[in-house]
């Protein structure tokens, strides 16, 4: 009979009790991408606090959430407020209980950050803002999550979608959210660069409920971050832009170290960017992962593209290669 009692009773406690979350929201000015990420024990957060539209904004609304901040405030930015100016309408607005404990962070798309901790919010709570990003959380081990987090985005040389999950894997590892684990989430928005048509949602992964979120979301972001950068690179090998494909042929074999494929595919256009040493090491690190008829296979299935024409023409560079 206790058990359930304390069951029922958890059930019944309300939602801010519980809403204890670390989270980090950027932009990257070179590109324009805006981001969220975040964690906590609590189930399914990324379906409450990360919010961002491509070219408009991100947003974090968390600790004793109002979830309709989100959606309002990218409405706010699309209107043309800053973050600044769309948070103060926001706090104007808000005529729900519990005002004063709620926790936000918004960037524009012109980079203003802004970002609140409520007084009532449950301790440790605060926030830190870089130059293009805040880091901000609730019922966390202490300041040093959101410090940890701070110096793992500055110091991730790479896109925002990898920037973001450094920064949360580093608070985790810093304590994260003082009771513990369970879910996590990243979201990252990009006009036009989500799978299929009409999709700016470039990264959008989700853990709703995990003893391990942070090991189950890498595999999610290798997955996502593979297929994205497989569409970029066919985009611009189909443009001719080969710098730009072999940058994300890069990321393929990294994102897939153990395929012969992707390495074969950084081969072939590491040569059309005009980079012979770098093709025949890709070429030779397929060679090492497959057996000699495996490898003449997957040769024969990729080199039949008319992109890589130029390549199986230069028979003395061809035969380096089949030659291992």
């Amino acid at each position: 009979m206790k058990r359930v009692v304390v069951i029922v009773t958890l059930m019944l406690a309300p939602v801010s009790y519980a809403m204890a979350t670390f989270s980090i929201v950027a932009i990257d000015p070179v590109t324009g991408d805006l981001g969220v990420a975040v964690a906590s024990r609590y189930f399914a957060v990324g379906a409450v606090v990360p919010w961002a539209d491509a070219n408009v904004g991100a947003v974090a609304t968390q600790a004793n959430v109002n979830v309709g901040y989100g959606p309002r405030a990218l409405e706010l930015l699309r209107q043309g407020l800053t973050a600044q100016q769309a948070m103060d309408k926001l706090s104007a607005e808000d005529t729900f209980p519990g005002k004063d404990g709620r926790q936000i962070a918004i960037v524009d798309s012109r980079g203003n950050i802004a970002v609140f901790t409520g007084n009532s919010a449950q301790d440790w709570k605060g926030h830190k803002k870089g130059a293009t990003w805040s880091a901000q959380g609730n019922i966390l081990v202490g300041s040093h999550v959101i410090e940890a987090m701070g110096k793992a985005f500055e110091s991730t040389n790479d896109e925002l979608a990898e920037k973001l999950y450094a920064a949360l894997k580093a608070g985790d590892e810093a304590g994260g959210d003082s009771r513990g684990r369970q879910s996590a989430s990243i979201l990252v928005v990009r006009k036009s660069g989500g799978r299929n048509t009409n999709n700016d949602r470039y990264v959008y992964i989700n853990v709703d409920d995990h003893p391990e979120p942070m090991r189950e979301l890498r595999r999610l972001l290798d997955i996502q971050m593979t297929g994205n950068h497989l569409t970029l690179m066919n985009r611009a090998l189909t443009d001719n832009r080969f710098s730009d494909s072999l940058e994300s042929a890069e990321h393929l074999a990294r994102y897939s170290p153990l395929n012969a494929q992707s390495h074969m595919t950084l081969g072939f256009i590491a040569y059309l960017a005009g980079q012979q040493d770098r093709a025949l090491a890709a070429f030779k690190r397929a060679h090492e992962l497959t057996l000699p008829s495996q490898f003449k296979q997957i040769w024969d299935n990729i080199s039949n593209r008319t992109e890589y024409k130029k390549v199986i023409e230069d028979k003395a560079f061809v035969g380096k290669v089949t030659s291992n």
